[in-house]
């Protein structure tokens, strides 16, 4: 017996001196930002890592694995220090627990985590990724902060960073070792990569003159980042796609090389997987014009048509930049109201400056008389000595200059919310974009249901989806085609069709449930889902949809400026300093208040005004002002002050870049030299007939 336990115990020893059954005395130690594999108390590799890496989570041990989080990614490493995996998160990793069993990774700062579940070397959940360089240009910016002379301990340390073999493949190509070279560049383009990434590195082939495997980086690229859930219905800001590796600014980079067979590759790249990024229109109209000064005009065409179609959706079918064109268009409009309400003032003022002089004499003067007889001097303002028709005029004048300012406002803030970075990054969900529209503080509404069901439903929580789409009530055509999605996930395949159909009757133009219901509608979202994704199409909301979720709608704000003028007024973004802008806004509202008593006041009785020689010089000047009680004053008065705001904004005085291009100056002088020659012929019209009247008088 005690042979045998003796037999046993060597056995015992001599596997674990082969390092088979020594595993379990297996340790990694980090001291510092040096890890350490020790086993039976020695050690088996050091691996140092760098404070430009971030910081690390970890190390964290599942049996003969040792997980280690460096900035955004987490490394397995075999009992000898080996790597065997990496995975890619969300956000910086900022924790690592295995204390259930099962290995948990928290990635993002606090107040905006992510957890993920990490079971057989893949990541359970979602990964969206924050659309930082800091992030998506980790592995990038590792590879480049290795000196060269240790680029093969680096590669030897992190197998998985392709940048590190293309940077060991351009000093083998300065060595002459052209097989070297072309192993390791073959190598870095058939690693695995999340999507920021392969586009970096495509980028990077494109600089080397491998357009094949560029291509292929291309490729993998959409289809991962489909995987993901990014969509070509969304839209994407410029800065979004400078941290998803770019491809907007390599395109660019192309079209100014005149290299348009490349540039080709990467804009087909981007209307395939992000068509609606910001500026995407001048860059659409930029291929076409370089495609036409090839002589390749139908496909120039093609393009232009495109970009068209990317208009429908958009609030009054005018593009991405539909709002800041209404911004600028409300901004004009405020411009040539406020003009004409001034030049409508100044003449009024100048033809009864003297008859208001003599009747506030007997009540203490011109000034004087606001402090004896306020309520008499108010009667006698200058604009109270007009007529019924100009006081209407002037006054409806007042109310277009209001409801134009609210518009601009009401744009401006709607664009502003628009531009959100969470809304702008191509897909919804996760942390990152949770906390950006917690910031927006959106009503609960159908449209801001959409946008919670949809996030959730991406984040794969279908019972969140289903109540967050059902919760406002009747559900919008998007949320029914979204509902009918989720019905097909759980096999109920006649509620989805059913759900379908009534998202397509009530919403004829909407593609997701054309798509779903097999009729082939022809977009880029559907060629993306037809190549990508073999499940339903999800329905994702339009600018539209947005606008009324984000910004409410024209009519509420001028509702707001209704019950609540001076909070609405303030709001105008004028760029004016709050006292100025505090002057100016109770001056406009005081002035209001003033027209509408003065056109339920009676003109005063005493005397009529004359037509003094500055009367007759402003009327010449100012078209329409002094014609205002007839139909075509406000006519030519407007017009006037179109003309002139026009010049303004030509000139740069007045900024509106979202409108459509300045005016000819000569077709402005000739408006200009028609409106004067109308208004001259009324004034000549009006003396004539006072002539007529006074003679009749007489």
């Amino acid at each position: 017996m005690k042979g045998r336990w003796a037999a046993l115990a060597l056995l015992s020893l001599s596997l674990g001196g082969l390092g088979l059954g020594g595993l379990a005395g297996a340790a990694a130690v980090l001291d510092g930002r040096s890890l350490s594999f020790e086993q039976g108390g020695v050690t088996q590799a050091t691996l140092n890592f760098p404070g430009s890496l971030g910081d690390l989570s970890g190390p964290v041990s599942q049996g003969d694995t040792t997980w280690l989080g460096v900035g955004p990614a987490l490394y397995s490493y075999s009992p000898q220090g080996a790597v065997t995996t990496r995975l890619d998160f969300s956000d910086m990793i900022s924790g690592l627990d295995a204390s259930g069993g099962v290995l948990r990774v928290t990635a993002g700062p606090s107040g905006a985590q992510d957890t993920y579940t990490v079971t057989n070397n893949q990541i359970q959940e979602r990964v969206v990724f924050v659309p930082d360089p800091a992030v998506t240009g980790w592995l990038r910016r590792t590879a480049q902060q290795w000196p060269e002379a240790q680029l093969a301990q680096a590669a030897a340390q992190d197998p998985t960073n392709p940048f590190v073999a293309l940077r060991l493949a351009a000093v083998a190509r300065q060595r002459g070792d052209r097989f070297t070279a072309l192993s390791q560049t073959q190598r870095a383009a058939s690693l695995p990569l999340a999507f920021p990434a392969s586009l970096q590195l495509a980028a990077q082939m494109e600089a080397l003159n491998s357009p094949s495997a560029a291509n292929l980086l291309l490729s993998r690229a959409a289809r991962d980042a489909a995987e993901r859930g990014y969509d070509p219905a969304l839209p994407v800001s410029r800065a979004a796609l400078s941290a998803y590796g770019d491809p907007l600014g390599e395109l660019e980079q192309l079209l100014a090389q005149n290299k348009l067979e490349r540039a080709d590759v990467w804009i087909r790249y981007l209307r395939q997987t992000s068509p609606r990024f910001e500026g995407g229109p001048a860059v659409y109209a930029r291929y076409a014009a370089l495609l036409d000064a090839q002589g390749r005009s139908g496909e120039a065409e093609e393009w232009r048509a495109f970009a068209q179609t990317l208009t429908q959706g958009t609030l009054y079918n005018l593009g991405a930049d539909a709002l800041l064109t209404l911004r600028d268009a409300a901004r004009l409009s405020a411009a040539v109201l406020l003009l004409s309400v001034l030049a409508a003032y100044l003449t009024l003022a100048a033809r009864a400056w003297q008859v208001q002089g003599r009747s506030t004499a007997a009540l203490g003067g011109r000034w004087g008389s606001w402090l004896r007889h306020p309520l008499s001097r108010l009667r006698r303002s200058v604009v109270a000595y007009a007529g019924l028709g100009e006081k209407l005029v002037l006054l409806s004048l007042l109310s277009g200059l209001l409801v134009s300012l609210s518009a601009w406002t009401w744009a401006a803030r709607t664009e502003t919310r628009l531009q959100v970075p969470a809304l702008n990054t191509g897909t919804y969900g996760g942390a990152w974009f949770y906390g950006g529209l917690d910031r927006l503080e959106l009503t609960p509404s159908r449209e801001t249901g959409v946008l919670r069901g949809l996030a959730a439903q991406l984040d794969g929580d279908d019972s969140a989806a289903r109540s967050t789409y059902e919760r406002a009530g009747a559900p919008l055509p998007c949320a029914q085609n979204n509902l009918g999605v989720l019905a097909q996930d759980r096999g109920d395949t006649a509620q989805a069709r059913e759900l379908w159909r009534a998202s397509l009757s009530a919403a004829p133009d909407l593609l997701a449930p054309a798509y779903n219901l097999g009729l082939q509608p022809a977009a880029p979202e559907a060629a993306f889902q037809r190549e990508y994704r073999s499940e339903a199409r999800l329905c994702y909301p339009d600018q539209r949809s947005l606008v009324r979720a984000l910004g409410g709608s024209l009519s509420g704000q001028l509702r707001v400026l209704v019950l609540s003028p001076w909070s609405a007024l303030m709001a105008t973004p004028t760029r004016l300093a709050a006292p100025l802008q505090a002057v100016w806004v109770t001056l406009l509202l005081i002035g209001y208040a003033l027209g509408v008593v003065w056109l339920l006041t009676p003109a005063p009785a005493e005397q009529r005004p004359g037509r003094p020689p500055l009367f007759r010089l402003l009327a010449l000047l100012l078209p329409g002002s002094a014609l205002l009680d007839g139909a075509w004053g406000a006519v030519l008065l407007l017009g006037w002050a179109a003309a002139l705001s026009s010049w303004l904004a030509g000139r740069g005085w007045l900024e509106v870049p979202y409108l459509p291009g300045p005016i000819n100056p000569s077709v402005l002088l000739i408006v200009l030299a028609a409106v004067y020659a109308l208004n001259t012929v009324g004034l000549s019209l009006q003396e004539i007939g006072l002539l007529r009247a006074r003679r009749r008088d007489k």
